[in-house]
Order: C-alpha cells, then structure tokens, then sequence
C-alpha cells in the first residue's frame, strides 16, 4: 500500500490525545502479600484518582471506592502510600491526609484524625507491635518550616506519638523481621537525599521506642538509598560511596559491598517507597540496576555475591517486591507499554498482570526509541534517546526533513529511558522527531555525571540540549530551522534558559517551568527550599548568579514564541513563575500562549487536562512553523500571533 505525501507536523494518526487520556494509566506501588500482589493505578478517566487494585487468583479489584484516592502529599510528591496487613490495607487518602483501613470488603475506616495540617507517608506495618511506623510532616504551626518527623499510629487507637525528630527530613522506618530494631535515612538542608543521606539503626525497647541510635553510614558526600532487613535480620542498603549507587549490608565485622559495578542500583528519592530490589529468601535477592541508561532485572546470592541477569523482555524496572514463590516489578521497554509483571521464583517466564495502556496500536505506527551519545562544547560525552518520526500511512516529501522537538526531563536529577510512551507517538505518529535528553545532571550514569551540575543549573544542561539539536541538525535528521524544545518543572526552567540565552530553537513549551530563582525561593516548599544551593549556589551570596540565571530578567533576549502551561494550584512551582513571563513576552510582542488549568497541581492528573494540554501544543506548533495539523485541534488563544 502506497503512503501519503504530506508535510512533516500534517500527519493523521491513530494516537488521539483523547486516547492518551482515557486510555492510560500510571502504575506505581506493587506490593505482595500472601498470595495476593497490590499496586496502585492513577487514573485521569478518573479525575487522576490513585485506586489500590488488589489481584488474588483470577480475581482483580479496587481495593478502595471512590471518592478515596490513595496519595500523600509529605514533600508535595508524596510515596509510600500504603501498606497491607492481615487485617486489610492502611492508605492515606488525599482528602484529609489521613490513614485509613480498607478491609476485606469493607468500608475504609479512619484510623487517624489529625487532619491535613498532619501529613504521612512511607508507612511501614510493625504487625509485632500493631503499629504503622511512618513519615509524618507537622504543617500545623503557623510561620517556619513544617516539621518532620517518624512517629507511630497505633492501629487500635489511633494514636500518634513521635519516635524521631531533630533533623530536617526522615524516610524509610523498616523494622527488623524480629521487631528488635528499627532503621531508617535521614538528612538535612541544603542537602538532598541524592547529595547525601545517613543511616541509622536502634534498638526497640521495652515501651517500643527506639532507644541507643547508631550511624551506620552515609553523611557528607555519599547517598544511601531503600534500606531493607533481610529474612535473617541483616540490614542491606544502597550506597553510592563508589561513584555508583550499589548494594551494602552490615555484617558483624562491619559493612560489605555486595555489588562493585559502574550500574546505579540507586533512584533520586523524590518520592517515598521506592524499591530497587527484594529478597524472595534470605540467600535470594532481586534487584534491578541501571547501565548506560538501560535497565536490567537480575538475582543475587547473597552468599556467594554470584549476581545473574534475569533473561526478560524489558530494559526498564521500577517497584521491585518479592516473596518466596514470586517476584513481581512494574517493567517497560521501547516495545511495551509499562506492565505489572509476576516470575515465579522457579521460572523466567513473566506473566503480565495489568498494563498501563491495553489498547492495542499497528506497531507501524509506533516510533521506538534508540539510545545515542553525542559530542558537546565541553568534549565529553551526553546521553540522549531519539524518535524518528514514524506512520503507516504517510511519508514526507523528499526534500523535507522533519521538525524536532528536544525533550528536558525534570528534576533537574530525572532521567528518560526508551519506554513506550502514547505521549511521545502523540508527536512521532504526526511526523515529529523527538530527542529525550539525559544532560549533565541526570542519574542513572554515576554520580560524576551528576555532579557536572553542581552551580552550572540554567547553563550546563542548557548548552547540553543546545548542542543535541544541533548534532541532529547536523546530521541531516531534523530541520535546523524548526527546532523545538519543550519541559517541565526543571525541565521547563531548562526550556525557558534556552529560549532566553541561545538563539537555535524556533518555539518552546513551558510547563509549570521556573522563570524566576529569587522568587522560587520564596515560594517553593520545604523539600526544595535549598535544593538550589547546590544548583546554583548558596543564597543571598550568590544573589547576582540567580538573577543572573533567570529568564524572566533577559526577556528582551528572546525572540521566539512559548505557550506556557500551568496547574493553579500547584505549591512546587506557583503560577506566578508563568504568569510573569506571559506579561513580559505579551509586553514585548513575542507570540505567547497560557493555559491555566484548575484543580491541577505540580503534574498533570485529569483527562480533560491532558488532552487540551497536548491538543493546544499542537494547535502552537501548527500556527508557528506554518503547517496544518490533520486532527484540527480546538485553537488556543495566541498573543501577537500576527506580529511573527
């Protein structure tokens, strides 16, 4: 069958951005409890609602009903939601920001009633003591930082009372598998828990407080990640003392490094719960590691230190949990949709038990990412991931070459991988080539690449996703003159720094990205108040490098147009940060779009969000670069559209 002809940007595709709404969901949380596996599902047909889902034999239910929505909102990104007993499932409900119990078939019933000023989360079941040990953020006194905190809710009475307090923030309370220990990281400002974490452990005493605290490890310059007891009670944890986040343990004659790769068994901990790795046994451990920004599932024998790669069809692993029958992980790769998968301990062979996306889509339509280095103005080496662009039914004129839109990951520690991905066929199956870009900075390549950011936020990562356009461009794989780029959260402060201080990009999109440092400082939450000063640099000291860094401060240096999107009430970067540099741009004459949407915050989580977001994104790029977008997107307002 002949293809179509028609320009790059026109293409008619399947992938409708009401299917990328409706038609997908985040999976998070697996968990495994007797012969039942739990995860959580955030669903934007559902208002972005977090439904535990509960899947025992044949039969799969949600765990909580609506309106109840499993989220905690501890450092704005919450985690660690939920954990499950014999009794049921204990979960913090969005809402009120309490813990609830839903029981076999029950009503959830509230446990705790202190409120949203209290929030929790990380919880851990200590069954021995019926208690839940968990992080809990104290927003109730009025001025100051909240205060952080580990504290115990007794699962009969509801009762709070505090275990630990004194540093800035906690994370990960495991009790030992005899209930005589507790262990868990803490840190403090300016750091963050990629920078540098500690590890402690103490004993539990008669009255079930933890008494004779020791450091394990960690501290200044070293990053400890998801400590966990083994079967046999030996503390295990993740340390990046190498360069590299690899496993440890404790033993009697001190600490041991049970792997020594250049692999990051590690995540940037921006959220609670995370979990690299499980023990089916106390002689057997599942973990999961990054190299060269690919993923792989391997087993551990603890005795003999023996690690074997799993033979599986993914690259990507996230949730690793495991008992002594199954393993189970949500995995991804560029050909599969992320998927709740269970392996026998017995067998390799996965069984798939929900995924992301179910609908199914002609593989000829579908762009499947290729990992690539590229040279930079520094002479090393940046990662990237690209997308040509890829449809059944059309082709391009010869002479024409596609439109690239360069992708800038939050955090700014995120990290892309090549999952598939509707949001990104969104722009390949219309003719689009996207370029993912893991600049300096990203983890999931040691903690030297990471560390190229150090006081270089808003210029390193910035030249770094400048000059993958132009190695592209050079290449003759894109259209040099219809260069994009497009980010989030950091990212989107990366989009608006390129905008601002280099001339290579035609049209950018800004959501919730930061224009302003000074004014980010002010308003930002706890968890980031000094994330920054490693960034950028200590505050006021450093006060001219953050004006300096701030686009909203150089207006006068961009020259081409952005649409900006915007959660009103998002707290991690408030609308003030877009809303500013909407008037500026206006002001100047520069084509500009805003599209604020209510009820959303830091991230998109409704349907209805996600598709006006991705529909007016379209509809910016078709009137910018000139071409006619085949789905005829409803039209969003563009400022100074007739003065380009």
């Amino acid at each position: 069958m002949s293809k179509t002809i028609r320009p790059y940007g026109s293409w008619k595709s399947p992938v409708t951005s009401g299917l990328v709404a409706s038609e997908t969901v985040t999976l998070d949380a697996v968990r495994i409890h007797g012969s039942a596996v739990f995860w959580l599902e955030r669903r934007p047909a559902e208002a972005g609602r977090s439904v535990i889902v509960r899947l025992d034999g044949n039969l799969k239910t949600d765990v909580i009903p609506a309106p109840y929505n499993a989220r905690s909102r501890v450092h704005e990104y919450g985690g660690g939601v939920y954990c499950t007993s014999e009794q049921g499932l204990y979960f913090v409900n969005d809402a009120d920001q309490d813990i609830y119990l839903a029981g076999h078939g029950a009503d959830p019933e509230r446990i705790t009633t202190t409120g949203k000023e209290f929030r929790y989360a990380d919880l851990e079941l200590d069954h021995l003591h019926n208690r839940i040990i968990c992080v809990c953020e104290d927003h109730s006194a009025s001025g100051g930082e909240p205060v952080n905190s580990l504290v115990s809710v007794d699962l009969s009475a509801g009762a709070v009372t505090t275990l630990l307090q004194g540093c800035d923030f906690y994370s990960n309370p495991r009790v030992s598998p005899d209930g005589k220990k507790l262990a868990w990281l803490c840190w403090n400002h300016p750091d963050m828990p990629w920078d540098s974490t500690e590890l402690w452990q103490a004993d539990i005493d008669q009255q079930d407080r933890p008494v004779d605290p020791g450091h394990v490890c960690g501290g200044a310059g070293t990053s400890v990640f998801q400590p966990e007891w083994s079967p046999d009670a030996v503390l295990y944890f993740v340390s990046d003392e190498s360069g590299w986040w690899n496993l440890a343990r404790l033993d009697p004659a001190g600490i041991t490094r049970v792997t020594d790769l250049e692999s990051e068994f590690g995540l940037p901990q921006w959220v609670f719960g995370q979990s690299t790795y499980a023990f089916s046994d106390s002689n057997t451990l599942y973990c999961s590691h990054i190299t060269d920004g690919a993923g792989q599932l391997s087993v551990l024998d603890t005795g003999t230190l023996e690690l074997v790669d799993v033979p599986v069809e993914y690259n990507s692993f996230a949730s690793v949990c495991a008992s002594a029958r199954q393993v189970c992980c949500i995995a991804a790769s560029e050909t599969r949709f992320p998927e709740v998968i269970r392996l026998e301990t017995t067998s390799p062979d996965p069984e798939v038990l929900a995924s992301s996306c179910n609908i199914e889509i002609d593989r000829l339509y579908i762009s499947t990412g290729r990992h690539c280095t590229f040279d930079t103005r520094h002479h090393d080496k940046v990662h990237a991931i690209y997308y040509p662009p890829v449809n059944r039914d059309f082709d391009a004129p010869d002479n024409e070459r596609p439109p690239l839109i360069v992708l800038s990951h939050g955090g700014p520690t995120g990290s892309a991988d090549a999952s598939l991905d509707l949001r990104k066929q969104y722009w390949t199956s219309r003719g689009f080539a996207l370029l993912d870009v893991n600049y300096s900075g990203s983890t999931g390549y040691g903690r030297a690449y990471k560390q190229r950011l150090e006081s270089l936020w808003g210029v390193r990562d910035v030249e770094d996703v400048c000059d993958a356009a132009r190695h592209f461009a050079d290449q003759g794989l894109v259209d040099r003159n219809r260069l994009i780029i497009k980010g989030g959260s950091a990212g989107g402060y990366t989009v608006l720094c390129a905008l601002s201080f280099h001339d290579i990009f035609s049209c950018g999109a800004s959501y919730y990205g930061i224009s302003d440092l000074e004014s980010l400082l002010a308003d930002t939450h706890k968890f980031e108040s000094h994330y920054t000063d490693g960034l950028v640099g200590p505050y006021p000291e450093k006060r001219q490098v953050y004006h300096d860094r701030s686009p909203i401060h150089y207006v006068d240096r961009l020259s081409c147009p952005v649409i900006f999107f915007q959660g009103v009430e998002d707290r991690v970067v408030p609308p003030s940060q877009a809303e500013k540099m909407v008037a500026a741009l206006k002001q100047k004459g520069i084509p500009v779009s805003y599209v604020a949407f209510e009820n959303e915050q830091h991230g998109f989580r409704q349907a209805s969000t996600i598709m006006t977001a991705l529909d007016s994104e379209l509809y910016f790029y078709a009137a910018i670069l000139g071409f006619e977008a085949a789905d005829e997107p409803a039209a969003v307002p563009i400022h100074n559209l007739d003065a380009q």
